[in-house]
């Protein structure tokens, strides 16, 4: 009972549209508590997910580790994760079902099993881990190896008792994250990611995490790992693992997959600092908000540690929709922060949220017309998407039916009623995105006609393509219009 098989259940190849792009990030989540576990003197597996055709190939994998824990750890730094996906809960109870079959003692730790612990428990869990699990981990498989069967003792825990499902009280957030151990990238077959990056977009990512949690208030926002909270690394643990990562995998770029990178006063600028005398030049992406990214000394503080990509939850062009989801925003900062890492040269890309409660057409308009003012790098639409545990849920649960997740992430299903019914917001998610590229290229054509001088193959490209994007644009706006009078 010292081995444990760790996996988690996100299918790469069950999410079509993240298929076909070919961005995979390996479990991040998963490996911190492998890592974890063997710095405790367990014998730690993994069995990826990612590339993997079939739940049952999980057989192969408990058959030569002979684990006596199966652990199903997913990945609470990635947003697909949190979306609770059908497609990927499904092959969770699959994977359950066998490594029970095999005599293990199974434990799930996820967003979605935070939420349906009941569920898993009937599909084969042992026992779930309710919140940010790896000293949960620890206390529990500890406790079975020493014989004890009375798990009340241990918080953050959910299992049967005499027949029925009890939950016990929640743990204490982990303050110190320099106590953990790195990750066990060891554990993960980095050729396979690689080569797929390499194919796909041509450089190589790896992901990383600075911090856990976020103390910002939206009220449509799941938190069900690591909550309200925000406790962060310390910037000297943070440049030591990508000393680490550099030296033994080379990769180009790094996703810092926190809710909110640098937060912490001064912790950016010491960041920087830190890079600067190590001699280390790294690209990097992160998620971040407006109005933090409305200072100007934070965002040239980005730059020089080699930020080139931000994404922000712009979310919506109207004010009253961002006052509505209690954003904590005003539209003046998305601007201010745009303007200042266009000035830094970071590309600002958006998330964009359609269909909130209370959504109007005008609302929509001000967000295209936002969209077309401040033409984000990149823009990522979504339709509101109500998660248990949100003030959001909490709104529409009543006119929820039976389908509350999507099986894939580009399912954009609106499943409550709204201003117009599911089938307009899908068109208006064609709609915009080809309206915003048609303003893109309306951009580059200005360019090259002000600076014909600067001109190449990208550039030329980008402002011709305002030959397919216009008639586009206008026969996705007819489609739209139909079903908005329907």
């Amino acid at each position: 009972m010292k081995s444990i098989l760790f996996s988690h259940s996100y299918f790469l190849r069950f999410d079509p549209k993240q298929w076909q792009l070919g961005q995979p990030y390996p479990p991040l989540g998963t490996i911190y508590a492998a890592a974890f576990m063997r710095q405790n003197n367990y014998t730690v597996s993994l069995f990826d997910t990612m590339f993997v055709s079939d739940p049952q190939e999980i057989k192969s994998s408990l058959e030569k580790n002979k684990p006596g824990y199966f652990v199903v750890y997913d990945d609470g730094f990635n947003y697909l994760t949190k979306m609770c996906l059908t497609n990927m809960r499904e092959a969770a109870f699959e994977m359950c079902k066998i490594a029970k079959a095999n005599g293990c003692t199974v434990i799930v730790s996820s967003s979605d099993s935070t939420d349906r612990y009941a569920e898993y428990l009937a599909e084969g869990a042992d026992f779930v881990i309710i919140g940010e699990a790896e000293h949960t981990l620890l206390e529990l498989t500890t406790h079975i190896k020493d014989g004890l069967s009375n798990f009340d003792s241990i918080n953050g825990l959910a299992y049967i008792k005499n027949g029925a499902v009890t939950k016990t009280t929640g743990r204490p957030v982990l303050k110190d994250l320099d106590s953990l151990p790195l990750p066990a990238w060891d554990l993960i077959d980095i050729d396979i990611y690689r080569q797929t990056w390499l194919k796909n977009a041509g450089y190589f990512s790896l992901n990383m995490s600075t911090t856990r949690g976020c103390p910002f208030k939206c009220n449509w926002c799941a938190k069900p790992i690591y909550g309200n909270r925000y406790n962060s690394r310390s910037p000297e643990n943070v440049v030591a693992e990508i000393k680490m990562l550099k030296d033994r995998y080379q990769m180009d770029h790094i996703w810092f997959c926190d809710d909110i990178f640098g937060l912490k006063p001064g912790w950016v600028k010491e960041f920087a600092k830190l890079l600067y005398i190590e001699n280390i030049k790294i690209r990097f992406k992160i998620q971040s908000r407006a109005d933090l990214l409305a200072d100007e000394e934070t965002v040239k503080a980005l730059a020089l540690a080699g930020c080139e990509n931000v994404w922000i939850g712009a979310e919506s062009g109207s004010q009253q929709i961002l006052d509505a989801m209690d954003k904590g925003i005003t539209i003046a900062q998305i601007r201010d922060a745009t303007r200042l890492m266009k000035e830094n040269n970071i590309k600002p890309s958006f998330f964009i949220q359609f269909g909130y409660p209370g959504e109007l057409k005008d609302d929509i308009k001000l967000t295209i017309d936002m969209i077309n003012e401040l033409l984000p790098f990149e823009i990522g639409i979504s339709v509101s998407y109500p998660l248990p545990g949100t003030v959001f849920y909490d709104r529409v649960k009543a006119d929820l039916k039976k389908k509350t997740n999507w099986t894939d992430s580009d399912e954009m299903a609106l499943m409550f009623s709204n201003t117009f019914p599911p089938s307009y917001y899908k068109q208006l998610h064609k709609y915009v995105h080809q309206n915003y590229h048609k303003h893109l290229a309306k951009n580059s054509l200005v360019k090259l006609i002000h600076n014909p001088l600067s001109a190449n193959f990208k550039s030329i490209r980008k402002a011709v393509s305002v030959i397919y994007h216009a008639p586009a644009t206008l026969i996705e706006g007819l489609k739209l219009r139909k079903l908005e009078e329907a």
